[in-house]
């Protein structure tokens, strides 16, 4: 493991390392062609909302889902372990590719599973505590609730907070490092519960 002190020598010379410029001139923090797909995709979670059809809720939550549970699975067990190992430049060429991706992915699919994952069960009545496996619905709404803040709360502010400091003409190495940190060991943390998720639906999906 690299410690802080050589990842922060690392971050100073990254520009002979890597070969490139100040990393913040290569990059966008939001990727603007980004922008146009994501408002597509809301503009269709509102109609489904407000339509109420069933189809295209159950759509939105299936493939929001989906996507969530895949993300944080890769994200947790197979990128997370190995970004740790990478080199500081390394990690950092990465970062910039990825993390401003993430910026916009995960808000869109945790609003759109949410939102239509809602609306889907109170369609179907599964929110009502008449409902035959209510216990079930109540923890995945539990566990789909820290997920949620995890994602919006934690990692999104701390992908931000990379992508700040390594638009800086001298990023500061100890504060990547101790961010870098975070994102590994909450992505591993919500990896982790989305294995929790999986239990949950596929047992309501079976009873």
């Amino acid at each position: 493991m690299i410690n802080v002190g050589e990842q922060a020598r690392q971050v100073r010379s990254i520009e002979p390392v890597a070969g490139v410029a100040a990393p913040g001139r290569m990059f966008q923090i939001v990727p603007l062609r980004g922008l146009p797909i994501v408002a597509v995709i809301v503009a269709g979670l509102v109609a489904a909302i407000a339509t109420n059809r069933l189809w295209a809720l159950d759509a939105f939550h299936v493939v929001g889902g989906g996507m969530w549970t895949a993300l944080d699975l890769f994200l947790g067990f197979v990128l997370g372990p190995i970004l740790g190992r990478l080199t500081v430049p390394a990690r950092m060429e990465l970062t910039t590719r990825l993390m401003p991706k993430l910026i916009l992915i995960m808000p869109t699919i945790v609003v759109s599973t949410l939102a239509a994952g809602w609306q889907l069960a109170r369609h179907l009545g599964t929110i009502d505590t008449s409902y035959s496996h209510h216990s079930w619905v109540v923890a995945s709404f539990i566990v789909v609730a820290v997920l949620a803040v995890v994602a919006l709360g934690v990692l999104e502010p701390a992908n931000l907070a990379v992508l700040f400091e390594l638009r800086k003409a001298s990023p500061n190495g100890q504060v990547i490092a101790r961010l870098m940190r975070r994102f590994i060991m909450t992505a591993g943390i919500t990896g982790a519960m989305q294995v929790a998720t999986l239990v949950i639906m596929t047992r309501l999906a079976t009873t």
